[in-house]
């Protein structure tokens, strides 16, 4: 894997690029992940004796490339999840959806559950066994009339962390995020196999754990979807 910018960093928490098709932690693939990739680093780096504590705050899937943070202490690691929790963690993402959501902004409420068998989570009614509340908001920054029909270019703010969130959420819609092989019906009959989708985490803020600063991370989106909508524009 060829080294994972790294936006931000000292002795509390790390902060980088999740390049898409990289999972954040490690799977069944056996492929390098994020964590592992910056525990490796920072042993080298810092010529360590035993393996460095560092820890996952909130995991991006697999082909969602974009901005994450890394806690270097159990008690960062403590007190960023708990940002995370209370809503304080602020998360944005730019999507390209094949279709059009029903008006320029809004906010999305949904019940999700997960299927732990098939790795996948479904909009169910409110009181499903195990359901869980999903919520984002979302504002459409662009529509663009293309060969593959209708895309819409969208920033999204992610107000709870759920399993697959906003691609169930947007698929719901009926406008899924390109290149989306599990939840978007215009991708999911294609023989390719997508490494990367049209979803990216492009701005974090939060707190930081030690000194309470507030901190905020931006980063362009990159990748097919949105190389799509670029050429678009001229």
């Amino acid at each position: 894997m060829k080294q994972i910018p790294i936006l931000y960093e000292d002795d509390a928490l790390l902060v980088c690029v999740k390049p898409q098709g990289v999972p954040s932690q490690a799977d069944r693939t056996n492929d390098e992940d994020v964590l592992n990739h910056f525990k490796s680093y920072l042993f080298d780096r810092d010529k360590l004796e035993e393996e460095p504590y560092l820890a996952i705050i909130h995991r991006l899937d697999r082909p969602v490339g974009g901005i994450m943070v890394l806690a270097k202490t159990q008690e960062a690691a403590a007190d960023l999840s708990d940002q995370v929790q209370d809503g304080t963690m602020v998360k944005f993402y730019q999507a390209i959806l094949t279709g059009e959501l029903p008006n320029e902004s809004g906010t999305l409420q949904d019940y999700l559950v997960k299927d732990g068998k098939t790795n996948t989570t479904k909009v169910v009614a409110k009181g499903t066994k195990g359901a869980k509340q999903a919520v984002l908001d979302y504002e459409v920054l662009d529509v663009f009339e293309t060969d593959e029909g209708i895309l819409s270019y969208v920033l999204i703010q992610l107000l709870t962390g759920r399993h697959h969130q906003i691609r169930v959420q947007m698929a719901n819609q009926g406008a899924g995020i390109w290149g989306d092989t599990k939840y978007n019906p215009r991708f999911q009959k294609q023989k390719r196999s997508y490494r990367q989708i049209g979803l990216y985490a492009t701005r974090l803020e939060f707190e930081h754990p030690v000194t309470g600063e507030h901190m905020v991370f931006k980063n362009e989106p990159e990748g097919e979807a949105f190389d799509i909508i670029e050429m678009e524009d001229f």
